[in-house]
């Protein structure tokens, strides 16, 4: 048998909001990446997501090894804008004292 080697695409689509997400999944790029980071094997981030492929983890950590200037930056971009929406609905919905205003609704007599 004679072995022809091929070209395989990487399994990572942008959404419309600009997010990687890992192909015919709602999993992000920045799961992978993290959970690898962390230590976390490609056996181990897939029992923690099942909807990934092996294979495809794999994949996505290879691009990452070769591609890491540019994960990061994007990954430092995506953590600053979740910090910015967390700071502006902090603004929005204040969460000192929620617990309180919470159970003051469910028992209103007290």
């Amino acid at each position: 048998m004679l072995l022809i080697p091929t070209v395989t695409p990487i399994p990572l689509v942008t959404d419309a909001n600009g997010v990687v997400r890992i192909s015919k999944t709602r999993i992000t790029l920045d799961t992978v990446v993290t959970a690898f980071l962390e230590g976390a094997t490609a056996e181990e981030i897939r029992e923690q997501y099942p909807s990934l492929h092996l294979w495809d983890i794999y994949l996505v950590i290879g691009y990452y090894l070769q591609h890491q200037g540019e994960v990061d930056t994007y990954l430092l971009e995506r953590q600053r804008l979740a910090t910015e929406i967390q700071q502006e609905a902090e603004k929005r919905f204040n969460p000192i004292g929620v617990r309180d205003r919470l159970l003051a609704r469910r028992n209103p007599q007290g």
